[in-house]
C-alpha cells in the first residue's frame, strides 16, 4: 500500500508540473488556441464552479490547475502502477 501511495504522490506532482507549464505558456504565447486546447479540461471545471468559489479570479485559476494536474497525471499513474504489476509478476 505504502508504494501505491508514493506512486500517487509522483503522478500528482508530473501532472502539477504539466499544469504548471501550460499555465505559463499560455501566457508565453499570447493566449493561443492551440494552448488552450490542451488547458481544457481544468478551463471547463474552473468555469463550471466559478459561481460556486463566487467569481474569484484566484480560485478559478486554481480550480483549473488542480484539474488539469489531475487529468494529465492519471495516465501516468495507470502506466507506473502497470509497470510496478509488471516487474512484480516477473520470475525471480
Amino acid at each position: 500500500m505504502k508504494t501505491t501511495k508514493s506512486i500517487l504522490i509522483i503522478t500528482l506532482a508530473i501532472g502539477a508540473l504539466v499544469s504548471t507549464v501550460l499555465l505559463v505558456m499560455e501566457q508565453l504565447t499570447d493566449h493561443s488556441i492551440a494552448v488552450m486546447a490542451w488547458e481544457m479540461p481544468g478551463i471547463s471545471a474552473a468555469y463550471l464552479f466559478w459561481g460556486a468559489v463566487g467569481g474569484s479570479v484566484f480560485l478559478g485559476v486554481a480550480i483549473a490547475w488542480a484539474v488539469n494536474a489531475i487529468v494529465y497525471g492519471a495516465p501516468v499513474f495507470v502506466v507506473l502502477v502497470v509497470a510496478k504489476l509488471a516487474i512484480r509478476g516477473l520470475p525471480k
